[in-house]
């Protein structure tokens, strides 16, 4: 019988290797050729699962932000049944900065696709949608905790929000070693901390 391909596995093998051209060469050598090159296979091959460069950008795009999830998934199931969301918003931030190997790649798979999205319509749209659903499940996760009490009432949820993501601007600031990863850590607990200050985080 003839040997059987898993499609999904051989995409995500190339999407993979379009993380690593993009991790070790940058985006300006992201090509469809190059990418092949790397997954070990033909230019023909490629295109036989990704009829373009688009198309395989965004799959790789979507599967980063699978990855990153997932690891989000397994912080979650270590804090315990029932976490605090300071432990859960500290665990998100941190995954989505460039602090080990898997978010480094993930991160700026992410780089790269705003790059591309400033330039594309429909990339701009999809990485749109990406990017308001994260952010609403973010305010979602402060809302239950200004109900919960665990922040002020006083505090604008959307605001607070905003803030919270803006602290994920120190991605480049990391990656071109003008910050520590330690201090930017440092500077999540701090404002995570200002953030629940004089509610009792056992709550």
């Amino acid at each position: 019988m003839p040997k059987q391909v898993d499609h999904h596995k051989r995409r995500e093998e190339i999407a993979r290797a379009l993380w690593r051209v993009v991790e070790q060469r940058g985006v300006a050598h992201l090509t469809t050729r190059v990418v092949a090159r790397e997954a070990g296979m033909s230019l023909g091959q490629l295109q036989h699962y990704f009829a373009s460069r688009t198309a395989m950008l965004s799959f790789a795009m979507d599967l980063a932000s699978e990855q990153t999830s997932l690891r989000i998934d397994r912080g979650l199931k270590k804090l315990g049944d029932r976490p605090h969301p300071r432990d859960v918003l500290r665990l998100t931030l941190a995954e989505m900065l460039p602090l080990h190997t898997d978010a480094r790649a993930t991160s700026r798979m992410s780089a790269a696709y705003v790059l591309e999205a400033l330039h594309d319509k429909d990339v701009h749209e999809q990485a749109r949608r990406g990017l308001l659903q994260g952010r609403n499940l973010v305010e979602q996760l402060i809302r239950q905790a200004v109900t919960d009490g665990q922040i002020d009432p006083d505090r604008d949820p959307a605001t607070e929000t905003n803030l919270l993501l803006a602290l994920t601007g120190f991605t480049p600031l990391i990656e071109l070693d003008v910050i520590r990863p330690g201090d930017a850590l440092t500077a999540i607990d701090l404002h995570l901390d200002r953030l629940f200050s004089g509610n009792d985080r056992s709550a």
